[in-house]
């Protein structure tokens, strides 16, 4: 198994998270070794000038947590995140369009997101929000997030009605070639869950909950 931390994404997503809680995030991400911290766009420079010295990363959230803007400001948003610092794009699928079925509308919008990132180096993760999605449109999204140029496909904002499960990560995992991982997300709170992901087809965690998910491995 992994060393869980490195492949964590400590996330801070809340509305009410002010400056001191991004400023601890990035403090314990350095502290526990995590791959990256999720921060909301706005906070993507304060992050930045928290990890300077550091080889934790930086992922903002974009068109967070509905999905439902239009493209141009998902693009806005992803081009404001890349420049002030940010690594990687966690975006938002468009869920209506996928489940009215304006594939064509889905894969622009995620198009149009990957190119706005590739243009500072930055890779894209496409959050599904598997819990409002039957099988056959998982499969579906993830076709079409492979399609744009997606780095990852992702399970969960969090802010739904469920979070990640073995299921649908076995199912995305099954439902992309080998060059696109996977990030499990939403009520991942401890090292057994967490492990469940992994085994399931997994690449990357993204919690809130990284502390108390690596305070177990550490006690192990």
């Amino acid at each position: 198994m992994k060393h869980l931390a490195s492949i964590i994404d400590h996330t801070l997503l809340a509305p009410q998270a002010g400056s001191e809680d991004v400023i601890r995030l990035c403090r314990e991400a350095v502290e526990y070794g995590f791959y990256a911290v999720c921060v909301n766009s706005r906070f993507v420079p304060l992050a930045r000038k928290q990890l300077e010295n550091s080889d934790v990363k930086i992922a903002s959230v974009i068109g967070f947590p509905l999905g439902a803007c239009a493209t141009e400001a998902k693009v806005c948003e992803t081009t404001y995140a890349c420049r002030e610092g940010a690594h990687e794009i966690d975006m938002v699928l468009s869920v209506g369009a996928l489940k009215e079925g304006d594939d064509d509308q889905v894969q622009r919008d995620i198009c149009a997101v990957v190119d706005a990132a590739e243009t500072f180096g930055a890779i894209v993760k496409v959050i599904l929000e598997t819990c409002l999605l039957t099988d056959e449109e998982i499969v579906r999204a993830c076709r079409l997030s492979e399609e744009a140029g997606a780095a990852f496909v992702k399970t969960s904002t969090g802010f739904s009605a469920g979070g990640a499960t073995v299921h649908h990560v076995a199912l995305m995992r099954k439902s992309v070639g080998p060059g696109v991982r996977v990030k499990a997300s939403g009520g991942i709170r401890d090292r057994k869950t967490a492990e469940e992901m992994i085994a399931a087809g997994a690449d990357r965690i993204g919690a809130s909950a990284g502390i108390a998910i690596c305070g177990e491995e550490r006690s192990k």
